[in-house]
């Protein structure tokens, strides 16, 4: 199968968040699928990675048992941000594309492509849509014109693909931005077989951001006539997720714990009756880890390496992080790390509220991240009042994340929804229990050790409050301060996890593929 990927982010060449890793290391994990046996796995906690609802699906097969393979190398459209690095030898071709906000109806961009990291990066160029100081917004908020950028991101990468030697087979659509495309596919491509006959599997990778287009903005994103098509008559505009969930031949989101909880009010945002209509079309496939860029073992923003064998290089990643945020590094207090964006979703608020209470149960805190800075002012203060047992850093800093990761005893995620979270990953696998709100993907992923004590990994709190994470807080601080073989196990148990792409979710993605492909054919 030729697999074509269209995503606003993909790691490294743009980032915000987990969306970029994952395009980087799916495209990567899916075309190698076939050149080598699967991997030996010391696994001791087995994930639930994938669930089709509706179905019993059999994971890394297609139906009928035939192992589903990708055709290298599958292909990844980016926008040319602002500071996107372009490798010398890269090919540079113009292209008209349509445009309906052009005065002749067609404009011209550059498709800017070379071969990386195991798959083709074909970036769409042109200045006006993309040339910009944030991906998507600046600090009054988002583009006013997201729907022509984002819509002509999709119409220069389906003609690229018109003008391919090879039709595709499957278009990989992530998130929102990349939903012009199956709209596109439907309307203004339907009389052209090479578009109009790629199956299309959408990846929701956060339900809450939905892409709303008012009527006026919908003038950017299609003709006229191709308008009238999308949107009924007296409609107020367009939510292009909603929409290409509805064109799409499957939809996933990125961990089979939100799968479910995206079919409740609580979690659906206005979409759980869509998706629920879906049935066995809709289902979620845990997201893997990139297990060659997060090993402690390797890791070269670490003072020290360790590894599942032998921690002790963990011990000196401790020191050293308490000297590097102005702790005492003799002290033996747990230290409670948590990195991330400061949003209500992340729950920093939820510790901001619970940080006294675990700084009198014998903990410290060390906070690493960017975003709204109302969420941590309470911490701030705290900070002020207790800088030998808190420490707020509000950056973007790559190297100190995975200090904190390795440094840290314990982490924090108490999101209130998580999609998948990769943050707990990378703390198990480093050998940091975490510390999770019991939701989505952290509820697929963290184990409590005081329910399961010969499983678990780390520990789990029901509900989004304050008291909840402090009660899950004590637990784990008791564990730490107790030590001894039990917490050894503990942090072995989380380390023995393989999250890596081909322990799984490779396979799955690949499988899916195939029956995308079938269940175009059979519309």
């Amino acid at each position: 199968m030729r697999v074509v990927c269209i995503s606003a982010e993909c790691e490294p060449w743009a980032k915000t968040g987990g969306l970029g890793d994952v395009v980087d290391a799916l495209a990567r994990a899916v075309a190698a699928i076939g050149e080598s046996e699967p991997p030996n796995s010391t696994v001791e906690h087995v994930v639930q990675s994938q669930v089709w609802l509706g179905t019993g699906g059999v994971m890394g097969q297609a139906p009928g048992g035939v192992m589903a393979h990708v055709e290298r190398p599958v292909d990844v459209f980016l926008p040319l941000y602002r500071g996107v690095p372009v490798p010398e030898g890269a090919t540079r071709t113009p292209m008209v594309v349509p445009d309906p906000l052009a005065p002749e109806g067609v404009t011209e961009v550059h498709l800017v492509e070379f071969d990386a990291r195991g798959y083709r990066v074909r970036l769409i160029d042109h200045p006006p849509a993309f040339d910009r100081d944030g991906y998507y917004g600046d600090d009054d908020g988002d583009y006013a014109d997201n729907g022509w950028r984002f819509g002509l991101l999709c119409r220069a990468a389906l003609e690229a693909l018109l003008d391919d030697d090879r039709p595709v087979d499957v278009l990989h659509l992530h998130d929102w931005q990349a939903m012009p495309a199956v709209l596109l596919r439907d309307v203004a491509y339907a009389g052209y077989p090479r578009i109009s006959g790629a199956a299309v599997m959408v990846t929701i990778h956060n339900l809450a951001y939905q892409g709303w287009l008012s009527r006026e903005q919908l003038a950017g994103l299609a003709a006229p006539d191709e308008i009238a098509q999308l949107v009924k008559p007296l409609t107020d505009g367009l939510l292009l997720l909603r929409e290409g969930v509805k064109r799409a031949e499957l939809v996933n989101t990125v961990s089979p714990g939100y799968a479910a909880e995206v079919l409740t009010p609580a979690f659906g945002m206005g979409m759980e009756k869509l998706l629920a209509g879906l049935g066995h079309r809709f289902g979620g496939i845990l997201n893997g880890l990139d297990t060659a860029v997060w090993d402690p073992a390797t890791d070269e923003a670490l003072p020290a390496h360790y590894s599942r064998g032998d921690l002790t290089g963990k011990a000196e990643c401790r020191r050293a992080l308490l000297t590097e945020v102005g702790f005492d590094a003799d002290d033996e207090r747990a230290v409670l790390g948590m990195i991330g964006r400061l949003d209500p979703q992340k729950g920093f608020d939820l510790l901001a509220a619970a940080a006294k209470d675990v700084l009198v149960e014998g903990g410290r805190i060390v906070v690493l991240g960017t975003g709204d800075a109302k969420l941590t002012a309470d911490l701030r203060t705290l900070a002020k009042k207790r800088p030998d047992a808190v420490a707020v850093i509000e950056r973007f800093d790559r190297a100190l994340a995975r200090r904190v990761y390795a440094g840290s005893d314990l982490y924090l995620m108490p999101s209130r929804f998580e999609p998948c979270g990769q943050g707990q990953m990378i703390a198990l696998r480093y050998g940091t229990p975490a510390i999770v709100h019991r939701t989505g993907g952290l509820a697929d992923t963290v184990v409590d050790a005081d329910a399961s004590p010969n499983e678990g990994t780390g520990f789990v709190f029901d509900a989004p409050k304050p008291a909840a994470l402090r009660d899950a807080c004590g637990r784990a601080m008791s564990h730490f301060h107790a030590g001894g073989l039990a917490w050894a196990e503990l942090q072995d148990r989380g380390m023995a996890i393989d999250w890596s792409w081909e322990a799984g979710p490779a396979d799955q993605y690949a499988a899916s593929y195939r029956r995308a492909v079938s269940l175009r054919k059979e519309r």
